[in-house]
């Protein structure tokens, strides 16, 4: 902790900054414009260790729990992404973007509940809010980019389906 505060204080604290981060950050990220979302820059490219997602599955079975995941764009007018919708090209091509700030905001969310440890006691109070940090973003982050993936491969096929005159 680099501040001394007392404990009724923290908690206050805690109970007010966390979910003002997490929406705070959510409704600034979906006031952004799409275009500042490259899916093609370092941070959005799919590596070549994702196997084209499937590492998310076979290593975090991801299918099992992603629709436990709130997707909390709708709350604040944003793209929603629980569900698939049409395979126009134009959509699937949105959707990668909106993948790629729902990306981001997570990032930004979770450098952002690190700012708690200012606050909260070291060792105990300070792990507890790093690992939240952590558990409440690396899934959603994880989402984000085995959705992408899956996208690409849609995208691929319907390019394969087309090139070959169907």
């Amino acid at each position: 902790m680099l501040v001394e505060l007392p404990p009724w204080l923290i908690v206050i604290l805690n109970v007010v900054a966390v979910p003002s981060i997490h929406l705070g950050l959510s409704w600034i990220y979906t006031r952004l414009p799409s275009s500042r979302f490259k899916p093609e820059s370092f941070l959005y490219r799919l590596r070549m260790w994702e196997k084209a997602g499937a590492f998310y599955q076979s290593f975090f079975a991801i299918r099992t729990w992603k629709g436990m995941l709130p997707d909390a764009a709708p709350w604040f007018d944003g793209f929603a992404k629980g569900n698939f919708k049409t395979k126009e090209r134009s959509y699937i091509d949105r959707f990668i973007v909106e993948t790629c700030r729902g990306e981001e905001a997570h990032y930004a969310q979770l450098i952002g509940l690190l700012v708690t440890v200012i606050w909260n006691p070291w060792p105990i109070a300070g792990t507890i809010m790093i690992s939240y940090a952590f558990l409440s973003n690396l899934p959603c982050v994880l989402l984000q980019r085995f959705t992408r993936a899956r996208l690409r491969r849609l995208l691929a096929n319907l390019d394969s389906i087309e090139s070959n005159g169907h």
